[in-house]
């Protein structure tokens, strides 16, 4: 994040946009307790400075034939800068890779994946995952139930 404070109004602004990023900037401003010409301006430079990175649809992936979420941690068999940007790269355009983090600890890579049971699991591994260059191993967990689930921290 640049080099901003947020006040208050901005953290009520995006407490708001967070729990409904849909709000038009009438509501908005009616629930933040300001005119709508301030909030539009505090939204537009929030958006500027990179605090407001985006405004998407959360699709339930079940309804996509995807009813399972696995962690997969992932250790690449050598740790070389060009094959790990390069692998990286090529895990985060997968479909089913919901999200992907290079991390530190006993493996380099953890991927969230949405895959369609057991089945679809162990072909995202063979048809895909595996047909990356460099990967040593994998150890996977499979989701039960989500308890929790946010795309942003509580700017609170």
């Amino acid at each position: 994040m640049p080099n901003h404070v947020l006040d208050a109004a901005d953290r009520r602004i995006l407490a708001a946009l967070r729990a409904d990023g849909r709000l038009s900037n009438a509501r908005l401003a009616e629930l933040v307790g300001l005119s709508p010409t301030p909030v539009w301006n505090r939204v537009r430079r929030l958006e500027e400075q990179g605090v407001i990175t985006g405004y998407t649809a959360e699709i339930d992936q079940k309804a996509l034939g995807l009813a399972d979420t696995v962690f997969i941690e992932i250790t690449l068999d050598r740790n070389d800068m060009a094959l790990m940007r390069d692998f990286g790269e090529r895990l985060a355009r997968m479909k089913e890779v919901l999200e992907v983090f290079l991390v530190s600890g006993d493996y380099d890579y953890l991927a969230r994946v949405a895959v369609n049971g057991t089945a679809g699991y162990e072909a995202f591994l063979r048809e895909r995952l595996y047909t990356l260059h460099g990967v040593r191993n994998c150890r996977s967990v499979f989701t039960l139930r989500t308890l929790k689930r946010t795309s942003s921290p509580d700017p609170s």
